[in-house]
């Protein structure tokens, strides 16, 4: 956690903050190696502590090494701040801005007054954008067990199952074989729900002649995966085949093109440019990807509106889709680890259309 905490302490250093709180649970995570809830990070330019209730006391103790351990709970652990910031001489303390609510904003500040509270602007979670090895073998892991899982869905599938036995088989194969969780729900959309990017499960029959789209992910340790596959049921309609080729040809041309020193917008670009030629602009309507890690979604985004140069150590996924309302959708995800001559792609399962 050391230079985790040195790469924060650098960025202090360089917005001329004198403190830290960290409650976001992700970033907590980060710094500390804590996995439990209801705690705060105060991080000092020497010295770093956790405030916590009696419950995780523990805990605590045993998953942060480094960190001094104080049981305080409510305004208890506002006094507690406050008061070694005052005994510190920290007078500018940064909080995070884009997750606290307007309730703990006021309790905070009324506690901490007269400490100056500066919006963080993102800045704390702003190292976890570079993935350190080990963060990047538990997301390779992740993807490894979502490779099998997917090995293993595609013997479920049949006509008469629902989408909801889909995801529950799902599931409960990844949880069995050592995911901590899912990464998020399970997509598993069928036939025309195949056009709605995020359709949650129904209890819609699988019939022949449908397309199904399986979107999920693992967590191991914490950190994340991200995958999609479309197969189809039998033989689909032909405008579909067509659909699956264009979206699998222009994640293969932005594959080609992504590397560290371009932007997410130029990788963006490259598979909208392709399914825009086709004519299917229309019905691209999200990113390109996004970055993954302790999130599932997080920095840095690939899309037009994604400035920031992809780097050795960013993970991203690469997701185009075509979706044509009434008729099905198409998406094929893959998730890659930037690294100094290209990526390395940390998903393996085939990408060529499965007919069950």
């Amino acid at each position: 956690m050391t230079s985790k905490l040195d790469k924060l302490r650098h960025l202090m250093m360089e917005n001329s903050v004198d403190a830290v709180i960290v409650a976001e649970d992700r970033n907590r995570r980060y710094y500390s190696g804590y996995t439990g809830t209801d705690a705060y990070l105060l991080i000092l330019a020497d010295k770093s502590y956790l405030i916590t209730d009696f419950r995780y006391v523990e805990q605590a103790k045993a998953q942060c090494p480094g960190y001094e351990v104080v049981e305080a709970y409510g305004k208890k652990a506002y006094e507690f701040i406050k008061q070694t910031c005052d005994k510190a001489g920290a007078k500018r303390v940064w909080f995070e801005d884009d997750t606290l609510t307007v309730k703990e904003y006021s309790e905070i500040k009324a506690s901490l007054d007269p400490l100056e509270l500066v919006p963080d602007t993102g800045r704390i979670a702003k190292p976890r954008i570079l993935k350190t090895d080990d963060e990047v073998n538990n997301i390779r892991k992740a993807a490894q067990l979502a490779d099998k899982g997917f090995s293993h869905i595609l013997n479920f599938i049949r006509p008469g199952v629902t989408e909801r036995d889909i995801a529950l088989e799902l599931e409960f194969f990844l949880r069995k074989n050592g995911s901590e969780g899912l990464a998020f729900p399970i997509i598993a959309a069928s036939g025309p729900n195949g056009a709605l990017p995020h359709a949650e499960p129904t209890d819609d029959k699988l019939a022949y002649g449908i397309l199904l789209t399986l979107d999920f992910g693992c967590v191991i340790n914490g950190y994340c995966s991200d995958m999609t596959r479309t197969v189809a049921l039998g033989e689909p309609p032909e405008k579909l085949k067509v659909i699956y080729n264009i979206v699998l040809e222009a994640q293969e041309k932005a594959l080609a093109f992504i590397k560290a020193g371009i932007s997410g917008i130029e990788a963006d670009k490259q598979a909208r440019e392709h399914i825009i030629a086709h004519g299917y602009g229309d019905y691209f309507g999200h990113g390109l990807g996004h970055g993954v890690g302790l999130h599932i979604h997080e920095a840095p985004r690939l899309s037009p509106i994604g400035e920031t140069i992809l780097e050795p150590g960013m993970v991203v996924s690469v997701e185009p889709g075509i979706y044509l309302p009434g008729l099905g959708g198409v998406r094929i995800e893959d998730l890659v680890v930037i690294t100094e001559d290209g990526y390395d792609n940390l998903v393996s399962s085939r990408k060529d259309l499965i007919i069950l």
